[in-house]
């Protein structure tokens, strides 16, 4: 299961980055309680929105497809998206669908 856990990392400043730690699998079981969580999240983030990914042990289609969904809500709502940390099996992922050209990575 994907364990979600939201901390500003400063609470003082309007464009204050938004993190959310993320861990387990994200997968056809998980997404739905995923998707529902981090468009809450995108309710109060401001101007950037990070996941940690350092902590995801798997993610299957239907996670790429629901890190794409948020990607598109921020940046409808001027959020920009950034994954950080993802192990070597999801950067290969990422790598092999082509989306670490269109989902910012940082190490």
């Amino acid at each position: 299961m994907t364990i979600i856990d939201t901390r500003p990392l400063d609470l003082a400043g309007p464009s204050a980055p938004t993190t959310v730690h993320l861990s387990g699998e994200i997968d056809l079981h998980t997404r739905g309680a995923l998707r529902e969580r981090l468009l809450a999240v995108l309710r109060y983030s401001t101007s950037l929105l990070v996941l940690d990914l350092s902590e995801v042990s798997f993610c299957d289609a239907c996670g790429l497809s629901v890190l794409v969904g948020i990607q598109r809500r921020a940046r409808e709502q001027g959020v920009t998206l950034l994954l950080s940390a993802p192990r070597p099996h999801m950067s290969r992922i990422l790598r092999i669908t082509g989306l670490d050209r269109s989902l910012p990575t940082a190490a």
